[in-house]
């Protein structure tokens, strides 16, 4: 998915006023939800469990020059090969290549961020490769010609009926003449199709949940076997993955696999966690060929040791994403990029422009769910406001929001005036709200009452109500 700026606002507008994704958005999302509850509940070391992994992956970050040569090697050492890229071009390139000497024709592909990020198909398919998506979802938005709205669930902003619309006219020519509209129906009827696909296919990429330094394994997870047959059927499989999927052992991975699925999907486990070291060997029955890695960099190593750092133990679950009011209002393509949500709100800034994402930093309104309920405990509400400051000190906000953030430093910074301002507002407030109790129209906070009234505060501030209550 091609990023060049945001314009989140024109896109919120668009997506709020989108029928179809807002039936979409709320038959999908609210699953996830109670799901991962269900899950998380049924642990009860869970808590203990998001601390061990927070511990591995800080572990793994503060020596990933470390792991990631111990990888290559590993790699190295069973016939495989590590290819470096610095970003998202030279990665491109690296994966056209491998693509050109194997005289590749067909290609398919298991979903992949780190493929998205670095518009991998737009690259092969310019290079006259078929590229095929074998994940469900990933192979209706390609059908129409959409990025993903979800890091687990990148069709979620499409109906049913979107769907069948999408498989009747594309599947026609290849001789499924019937509409169908159930959904079994047309899982059968995907799962035919990319059957041929996987059989004919000369390289399977995928990316990789993560990659284990001390064996040179990928491990995938997937609710739906085509990563397997797109690792193991092709002659050539290339893995796409950021510098920052490296994990140290098999050990610390089953702790991340302990909280991925549960954070993810609202599962123990998904139903297939395979683990791929290299190519084939004597005696194998099936695997490709040819094994190669692509380690992408892309912005990760600037974020190495400074104050964002954190946001770079992401697993990818999406759990801030399903949990996140914002997200669950306007879908994932209104943040501009592949990645979205609360994550991607950080990570866009960080990986491509502060500028041109300025608005996505704002694009939220740090209730605090998604660091609640992320499994290695990103503090993404504290990245966000370093974000916001980041944006104040380089004068990126507008000057009334300058204004505005200028005269609440002086006002906080001074108690007595505070308390003093603020009762004023308060009491101001209740009289304007009179009898209704709300208002419709507040100075300076147009956004806020566009959608919605303001109820009137009771005339009196927290403070002075709280200090009333301990003193009585």
């Amino acid at each position: 998915m091609q990023f060049t700026s945001v314009d989140f606002q024109r896109n919120v507008s668009k997506a709020l006023n989108d029928p179809f994704l807002q039936q979409a958005l709320q038959r999908g999302m609210h699953g996830f939800v109670g799901k991962r509850a269900d899950a998380v509940s049924a642990v009860p070391e869970f808590e203990q469990l998001r601390d061990e992994a927070r511990d591995i992956k800080n572990h793994t970050l503060t020596y990933l020059d470390y792991y990631l040569e111990k990888f290559e090697a590993s790699v190295t050492r069973l016939g495989g090969h590590v290819h470096w890229a610095s970003d998202a071009r030279e990665a491109r390139e690296l994966v056209l290549e491998i693509c050109r000497k194997a005289k590749a024709k067909t290609i398919t592909k298991g979903k992949s961020m780190a493929g998205e990020e670095i518009d991998l198909n737009e690259a092969l398919e310019a290079a006259g490769h078929e590229v095929v998506e074998t994940d469900l979802g990933e192979y209706i938005i390609q059908l129409a010609k959409e990025p993903p709205s979800h890091i687990i669930a990148p069709a979620v902003h499409k109906t049913r009926d979107q769907v069948s619309d999408l498989f009747h006219e594309h599947h026609r020519a290849l001789g499924f003449e019937q509409r169908l509209t159930e959904v079994p129906a047309l899982v059968d009827e995907a799962r035919q199709v990319l059957r041929r696909k996987f059989l004919s296919a000369d390289v399977g990429i995928t990316g990789a949940n993560f990659l284990i330094a001390e064996t040179g394994s990928n491990v995938i997870v997937t609710n739906e076997g085509n990563g397997d047959l797109t690792s193991t059927l092709p002659r050539v499989h290339v893995v796409t993955a950021g510098i920052e999927k490296v994990l140290p052992t098999l050990e610390d991975m089953t702790v991340l696999m302990r909280v991925l699925a549960r954070s993810a999907t609202g599962q123990e486990a998904s139903t297939y966690t395979t683990v791929f070291s290299g190519p084939r060997r004597a005696g194998d029955r099936d695997g490709p060929e040819e094994y190669h890695v692509v380690l992408i960099d892309s912005g990760r190593t600037a974020i190495l040791g400074g104050e964002f750092q954190d946001i770079l133990r992401c697993i990818r679950c999406g759990a801030c994403l399903n949990h996140c009011p914002v997200w669950g209002s306007v879908g994932g393509h209104a943040y501009g990029w592949c990645y979205s949500g609360p994550m991607g709100a950080v990570l866009t800034p960080l990986l491509k422009d502060l500028e041109a994402a300025k608005h996505l930093p704002n694009a939220c309104t740090l209730n605090g769910r998604c660091e609640q309920n992320c499994p290695v405990r990103i503090p993404l509400p504290a990245l966000l406001r370093k974000l916001r400051h980041r944006q104040y000190e380089a004068r990126l906000t507008s000057a009334m929001t300058r204004y505005g953030l200028r005269l609440w430093t002086f006002l906080a910074t001074r108690p007595a005036l505070y308390r003093l301002a603020f009762a004023a507002v308060a009491r101001s407030l209740r009289v304007l709200g009179g009898r209704r109790g709300a208002l419709s129209r507040v100075p300076f906070a147009g956004g806020w009452t566009a959608g919605r009234d303001l109820p009137v505060p009771q005339g009196t501030t927290f403070q002075s109500q709280w200090r009333a209550r301990n003193e009585s």
